[in-house]
């Protein structure tokens, strides 16, 4: 197949810990699905934990898994912010953040102590998430007339397709979402009813 229309993810939010003489890591992974959802998480992240000596992170999006983010949040370069984002490379997630929250215990741990602090950490929140796969959608907007319903909403059953809002009046509108690997399918019966689509964004 061309096109790869599935990607690991995490269900939903989780934590992990991990000690190292005396320095506490907390780590928070979160599903993503834009860079800005980062911003919002990492301010709570700092609010919740005012007197924490680091917010380290790795980013990671992209059906491609192409686009990433890391962050060392001043520890020594290369000992935060990529340990974490290996990890997830590691388990072929993407459409995560993982974020750890670094209390210092007063023992310097060196660089491949802090290689495996932040590491660790990050396994200790995966092994908390349900992993997921998900697979690669258009969202797609179609207009058609009301006498039309029964069969738009016919095809919406067959190809199993997710509604995500609708407005029935006289002229109807429905957005769907559709996986990538079936939507010429559905379009092409959609064109049979002379149906208005547009094509919204891909998620």
């Amino acid at each position: 197949m061309l096109f790869e229309d599935t990607y690991r993810s995490i269900e939903k939010p989780a934590e992990g810990i991990f000690r190292d003489r005396g320095s506490k890591f907390l780590a928070y992974a979160f599903p993503v699905n834009t860079e800005n959802e980062l911003k919002n998480i990492l301010s709570q992240l700092k609010a919740d934990h005012p007197k924490a000596n680091h917010h380290c992170y790795a980013l990671r999006l992209g059906i491609d898994r192409s686009v990433f983010r890391i962050n060392d949040d001043g520890e020594p370069s290369g000992t935060a912010g990529r340990p974490i984002l290996n990890t997830l490379l590691s388990r072929d997630l993407t459409n995560i953040v993982v974020i750890v929250v670094r209390y210092f215990g007063g023992t310097l741990l060196g660089v491949p102590g802090l290689i495996n602090a932040y590491k660790s950490a990050t396994e200790e929140a995966l092994k908390q998430a349900v992993i997921i796969e998900k697979t690669v959608n258009d969202i797609y907007t179609f207009d058609f007339d009301y006498l039309q319903m029964n069969e738009v909403m016919k095809i919406i059953k067959d190809d199993n397709l997710t509604i995500i809002n609708q407005v029935f009046d006289n002229n109807c509108s429905i957005q769907v979402s559709i996986r990538k690997i079936q939507v010429n399918q559905t379009l092409a019966k959609l064109s049979k009813l002379n149906a208005v689509v547009k094509y919204d964004y891909t998620l």
